[in-house]
């Protein structure tokens, strides 16, 4: 039986002379939590407009359940469901009437669609509110309700674009409750989030872009453990002198700047490192302002394999892509 459910080789694309996306190969392989994560302008949402074919394939090839994504974009599509990173509600129609109109555009009879709808509302505990309006609902429940949209068609892989931006902690909690139970009744998640501990709860299997080219995959773990043992966060008062000396030694992996000081990266425990660490700092006449030891983060992964932190929107490849198409550039689309 086939394991992977979406294969990617040697996957390019280019807007005019800009190189979005670098011939790069990845796949997924069934009932995976798959995150996809890159700073803004990595080529992380060409990839995925790709995917969910609103870009065309200008190099490469792209299987999704079973179908070549070129020759059989229909069946793709009728594969996929899509929870959009923007709002894509009628607020105007009740949430029932949202859940019921898309299964109408997908033809779904009348016999499987009924049924369906009750279910999932129950699912994202939104039964109670099928009668309201979408436009009184909480960001939250917005947020339920599309992802019951999405899994209305009962698709094979579900595509999620930034599934919590915006709301709060307990709501967002809530929402990678949904996701893993949606996970968990076989639906493949591919999942874009500029949350850290996102990614890190939820996901199996973890690829960075940047650049156009796939520069870092493995599990939350693999990676953590990728850049080092323990971090240290150091301020000093002469931060430069201070790093020449820590990258003599040898049980430092990295060192780098920070706007909070210097983040040393070990390849041996902290807690071992710490007094030798105070004694060669001290012996040469450098004042240690602060110190902090603690485990290697994802958020430490993403700035060390990409030199910049996530930030809380991803616009501006959105806005390339959009100053593109109106350039006449993208080649086409959905």
């Amino acid at each position: 039986m086939e394991k992977l459910i979406i294969s990617v080789k040697g996957l390019s694309h280019n807007y005019g002379q800009i190189k979005a996306v670098d011939n790069i190969s990845f796949s997924v392989e069934k009932g995976q939590i798959f995150s996809f994560l890159g700073p803004n302008g990595a080529g992380k949402t060409t990839t995925i407009n790709i995917l969910i074919t609103l870009l065309p394939i200008q190099k490469g090839k792209v299987t999704i359940s079973g179908f070549d994504l070129e020759k059989y974009q229909d069946d793709v599509r009728k594969s996929i469901g899509i929870v959009f990173q923007n709002e894509t509600l009628d607020m105007n129609l009740t949430a029932w009437e949202s859940m019921e109109f898309h299964g109408r555009i997908y033809s779904l009879p009348k016999e499987v669609r009924r049924p369906r709808i009750d279910e999932l509302l129950t699912v994202v505990e939104l039964d109670e509110k099928r009668n309201e309006l979408v436009k009184n609902l909480s960001g939250g429940m917005k947020r339920r309700l599309e992802i019951a949209r999405g899994l209305l068609t009962r698709p094979k892989v579900l595509f999620l674009d930034e599934p919590t931006i915006g709301l709060d902690v307990q709501t967002r909690m809530k929402i990678w409750h949904y996701i893993k139970k949606v996970n968990q009744e076989g639906v493949t998640i591919f999942l874009t989030t500029h949350y850290m501990d996102e990614a890190d709860r939820l996901s199996d299997v973890i690829y960075i872009i940047d650049q156009g080219k796939i520069i870092a995959n493995g599990t939350s773990e693999s990676l953590k453990n990728s850049i080092g043992k323990d971090m240290i966060y150091l301020e000093t008062d002469n931060d430069k002198k201070a790093t020449k000396i820590l990258k003599e030694m040898k049980e430092i992996n990295d060192v780098r700047n920070s706007s909070k000081g210097l983040v040393v990266s070990l390849k041996s425990e902290g807690t071992k490192f710490m007094p030798k660490l105070f004694d060669k700092i001290r012996n040469e006449g450098i004042e240690i302002r602060s110190i902090n030891l603690k485990k290697p983060s994802l958020d430490d992964v993403f700035i060390q394999y990409t030199g910049r932190g996530l930030r809380d929107e991803n616009r501006e490849e959105n806005q390339m892509m959009s100053r593109m198409k109106m350039m006449g550039m993208s080649g086409g689309g959905h």
